[in-house]
C-alpha cells in the first residue's frame, strides 16, 4: 500500500435470523455475532404464518423443497436482526457457512451451521444473498422501521469520483498555492464556498444575458 491509498470501508446492513430449530441457544448465537464486530440495529422476536413465509421466500417458489421450508420456518419462534458493519453481507454469509449443515461440519466446522444446524432444512441461521435481497428483507421483517437506506459500493463511488474528487483535488491545489498559515480551516472555507451543491452566483451582467437568453424560449 503506498502512501496515497487508503483500506475501502464499506458498511452495509444485511439480515440475519436465527430459525426455530436453533431459537433455544439465541443468546449464545447472539454473543458470537457482537463478538464478530457485528452491531445489531434492529431485532425482534415472532413466529411467521406459513403464507408470511411463503411471501418471504418467494423467490424460492416452484422448488421442490419449498413446501417444507415454508412448513419449518413457520413451525416456531424465530428471531430476526438487522445487523451492519464493513462488508456485512458478505461477512456474515462467511460466519454461518454453507446452507447444508451436514456437509458444513465437514468442509467448514468452525462455521456457526456446522454447530448449530442439523441438515440442509434445518441450518439454524439465515443471511442475505446480496445487497438488494438484505435490503427487501430488512423491509419485510421490520416494515415500520425508518432507517436511511445504504447505498451501495458502486453508487458510493460514482458520486465520490463525479462529485466529491474533483473539487478536494482543486481545493488541495489551491492549498498548495497559498500555502495558508493555517491549512485546515483555509481548506475548510475554501470547500464550503467551492461546494458542487452551492447555487451558483453571478453578477448583474451575467444575470441579464441568462434572462434575455431565456427569453428566446418563450412564445
Amino acid at each position: 500500500m503506498d502512501r496515497y491509498s487508503y483500506p475501502r470501508i464499506h458498511v452495509e446492513r444485511t439480515l440475519a435470523i436465527i430459525k426455530p430449530d436453533a431459537i433455544h441457544q439465541s443468546d449464545e448465537i447472539e454473543d458470537v455475532i457482537l463478538k464478530s464486530g457485528f452491531t445489531v440495529l434492529q431485532r425482534r422476536r415472532l413466529q411467521l404464518r406459513p403464507e408470511q413465509c411463503s411471501d418471504f421466500y418467494a423467490d424460492q417458489y416452484g422448488k421442490f423443497f419449498f413446501p417444507n421450508l415454508t412448513a419449518f420456518m413457520s413451525s416456531g419462534p424465530i428471531i430476526a436482526m438487522t445487523l451492519a458493519c464493513n462488508n456485512a453481507i458478505a461477512r456474515w454469509k462467511s460466519l454461518i457457512g454453507p446452507v447444508n449443515s451436514v456437509k458444513a461440519k465437514q468442509t467448514h466446522p468452525e462455521c456457526l451451521r456446522a454447530k448449530y444446524g442439523t441438515s440442509d432444512l434445518k441450518n439454524a441461521l439465515h443471511g442475505s444473498e446480496s445487497f438488494h435481497a438484505a435490503e427487501r428483507e430488512i423491509k419485510f421483517m421490520f416494515p415500520n422501521s425508518v432507517i436511511e437506506s445504504i447505498p451501495s459500493r458502486e453508487a458510493t463511488e460514482e458520486y465520490l469520483n463525479r462529485y466529491v474528487n474533483p473539487t478536494l483535488l482543486r481545493g488541495l491545489t489551491e492549498l498548495c498555492k497559498h500555502k495558508p498559515l493555517n491549512p485546515c480551516v483555509w481548506l475548510a472555507d475554501w470547500l464550503m464556498k467551492n461546494s458542487p451543491n452551492n447555487p451558483q452566483i453571478c453578477d448583474g451582467r451575467e444575470a441579464e444575458w441568462q434572462q434575455e437568453k431565456g427569453k428566446e424560449y418563450i412564445t
